[in-house]
């Protein structure tokens, strides 16, 4: 049986068309960003699921990348997923979900969900990032 810790979640724009309308490039920007407190439970289980909306040209490439602190870090990744949008000028909501299964012990741990991808593509809405810790063991 599990045991719930925390659970966060970062809503940077609830609605389709309410995003920030910011463009997608290369380097990965931050949409999420959330403190999950672990209170030294070790092995820690940690679930994350977001999504973002994303309006752009069909064939448009884009990466959702969840990394362990405040701070990109490519050796903190946790979760990456590469997509493509299917359809241009209409509003593709892309959904993730992961794990982190070595989280580290600790009292608290900072993740931030990141985007990168084609310029033609432009943050939409919705933008939102969640993570629950848990523990089989209390």
């Amino acid at each position: 049986m599990g045991f719930f810790l925390d659970m966060r979640s970062s809503t940077n724009s609830s609605k389709t068309g309410e995003g920030p309308d910011i463009q997608l490039g290369p380097i990965p920007e931050r949409f999420g960003l959330i403190t999950l407190r672990t209170f030294l439970v070790p092995g820690p289980i940690v679930t994350f699921s977001g999504s973002i909306g994303l309006l752009g040209e069909l064939g448009d490439t884009y990466a959702v990348e969840i990394v362990r602190g405040a701070d990109y870090d490519p050796n903190e990744v946790v979760y990456r997923a590469e997509g493509v949008l299917g359809v241009t000028g209409s509003n593709e909501t892309q959904a993730f979900n992961a794990q982190d299964l070595s989280a580290p012990w600790a009292i608290q741990t900072v993740y931030s969900s990141y985007i990168s991808g084609v310029s033609t593509t432009v943050r939409n809405g919705p933008e939102v990032f969640t993570g629950i810790a848990s523990t089989l063991f209390l």
